[in-house]
């Protein structure tokens, strides 16, 4: 790379991210309460609340790892989830949304403490941090990814080691710290909204990139391909097999219909409905109508990005077979990412590389302000500073947003030793690790939406523990992870955690869409046997203050 072509890029990455971070200080300027540093008045129009939506949806997960998803399978197959979705989202929208208005929460676990207690709020609460922990900190291996493509290409002799992938992982958490802890959900959004953007207009130049650089573009890409793509919708069923060995395969199997009709619909309404990180930009909002209608369009949006991705990961897949490169990384995850630095023009390369870190600063920055709000209304104000003033509120969200994010420096630096161990692609990993547990607070949500006398504030923690385990050994889940042996003697070696081992050998290894519906229908069902117990004098009003 000549030393003109790195200043032009270099240059470009630069004035972004300082365009970003500027843009996020300045929205979130007078964040003087901390209704303002969660909600932003409800005074965000719901376009913004839209793009803010697809931002958060449209993670570094998606820039870089749907493209792995089409380069690995050749097919469109992932893309059939986006049906529920869309299913989701309109449940959510009549659902949830109102209660939430209308019971005036910063915390949406607040709302079950109106409705149960403190006890089942807490637990609810608790997961979410954990889970959105787990889950952004994951996402953020792919900050490291694409520094370290980057790096390799500079210095090819260089040796890439796990150090490499951190340094990159620090660099954009402490960036998007920054502007978040500052500037409250009013910088997530507008952030979001120019990241949006920058998104959509990236993949659609590389879409016309890698195809003008295939001669004899679609034509060749169909002779290429010859009919071996794998159509969008998938049954999974298998009519050869006998009864049983078929029902299995197709459980296992991520992508089918059945699995985009209740796997999908059921983990987008946790993701949607009862995640602090998604449902807070919906309730920045000006009102219930308003709200409604950016997630339910929303969901009609993933479906032409989602095939957008994909369409990359297919094409890239043709055009390294017609274009061999010795260089090319192992790891699916990385070939988007080295295509991009190798391949895009001088400038545009510099706009994509932002637009990468654009996706990822997006969902990582709402997270952030999810979890610090959280904390805040459900932990700090309650029970360690009761008394506390707006100001000190204020300040201790902002101290809350730099600890998770120093926390989801660590998960995302195990997660890029145990991808880099595993050559497993992103997304599965990323997705399945919040359907853990989200199944528990979705199954808590409905038990108290659905029921007026149901539920108890106490068997409700035993519910959604017994929830999390249900998916843990029902879907025989095995945790890339780390050896606690070798840790013993000072070795870091990778060991998958296997809590499938009392499940028989016929019982199917069930796919991660599925595991909100476990989790879910385990809590629901046994929270119902239940009767209701009324909050006390004191919960109520610690919602209310």
């Amino acid at each position: 790379m000549s030393q003109a072509a790195l200043f032009i890029d270099g240059f470009v990455i630069l004035v972004y991210f300082v365009a970003i971070v500027g843009i996020g200080l300045y929205a979130g300027r007078g964040n003087a309460t901390l209704q303002e540093f969660a909600l932003g008045g409800h005074k965000i129009p719901w376009w913004a609340v839209l793009a803010s939506i697809i931002a958060a949806e449209t993670s570094a997960a998606t820039f870089l790892g749907t493209p792995a998803e089409g380069y690995k399978t050749l097919g469109f197959a992932y893309a059939q989830l986006a049906i529920g979705t869309i299913l989701a989202r309109v449940i959510i929208a009549y659902l949830f949304i109102a209660p939430y208005f209308h019971f005036k929460v910063q915390s949406i676990y607040e709302y079950l403490t109106v409705r149960f207690g403190s006890r089942t709020k807490n637990m609810a609460s608790g997961i979410f941090l954990l889970g959105r922990v787990l889950g952004i900190g994951v996402r953020l291996y792919l900050g490291g990814v694409i520094l370290v493509v980057i790096w390799r290409y500079l210095f090819p002799e260089a040796q890439i080691t796990i150090w490499t992938y951190f340094w990159g992982i620090v660099f954009v958490t402490v960036v998007t710290t920054l502007y978040t802890a500052v500037g409250g959900i009013k910088a997530v959004v507008w952030t979001d909204l120019i990241q949006a953007c920058l998104m959509c207009g990236a993949v659609i130049f590389a879409i016309f990139a890698i195809l003008g650089g295939i001669p004899g573009g679609l034509t060749k890409v169909d002779s290429m391909l010859n009919g071996n793509t794998v159509a969008m919708f998938q049954t999974g069923w298998d009519a050869t097999r006998p009864f049983g060995d078929a029902i299995r395969a197709m459980l296992e199997n991520p992508y089918t219909i059945l699995a985009a009709i209740l796997g999908s619909t059921f983990l987008t309404m946790a993701t949607h409905g009862t995640d602090q990180d998604m449902v807070q930009r919906m309730l920045t909002a000006e009102n219930i109508s308003k709200s409604r209608f950016s997630l339910i369009v929303s969901g009609f949006a993933d479906i032409p990005i989602v095939l957008a991705f994909l369409s990359v990961g297919i094409l890239l897949w043709v055009h390294y077979q017609i274009n061999p490169d010795p260089s090319l990384p192992t790891a699916h995850n990385e070939i988007f990412a080295h295509y991009i630095v190798h391949e895009m023009p001088v400038g545009i390369r510099g706009l994509i590389i932002a637009g990468v870190f654009a996706t990822m600063m997006g969902s990582t920055s709402a997270a952030l302000n999810a979890l610090a709000t959280s904390f805040i209304r459900d932990f700090y104000q309650p029970y360690i500073n009761k008394t506390s003033t707006d100001t000190q509120s204020v300040r201790a969200a902002r101290m809350a947003t730099a600890v998770f994010g120093g926390l989801m420096i660590v998960v995302a630096t195990a997660s890029a030793y145990a991808v880099l161990s595993t050559n497993i692609t992103i997304i599965p990993l990323a997705l399945g690790v919040l359907g853990y547990g989200y199944g528990s607070i979705l199954g808590v949500f409905l038990l108290g939406v659905l029921t007026k006398s149901r539920g108890n504030d106490l068997f409700n923690v035993f519910a959604m523990l017994a929830g999390v385990g249900a998916v843990l050994i029902l879907g025989k889940v095995k945790i890339p992870a780390i050896s606690f042996a070798a840790l013993l003697h000072f070795q870091l070696q990778p060991a998958d955690w296997n809590f499938g081992l009392i499940m028989p050998d016929w019982w199917p290894a069930i796919s991660w869409p599925y595991f909100v519906f476990i989790g879910c229908g385990t809590t629901f069902l046994l929270g119902v046997l239940f009767s209701t117990k009324h909050p006390t004098e004191p919960e109520l009003n610690a919602v209310k203050s």
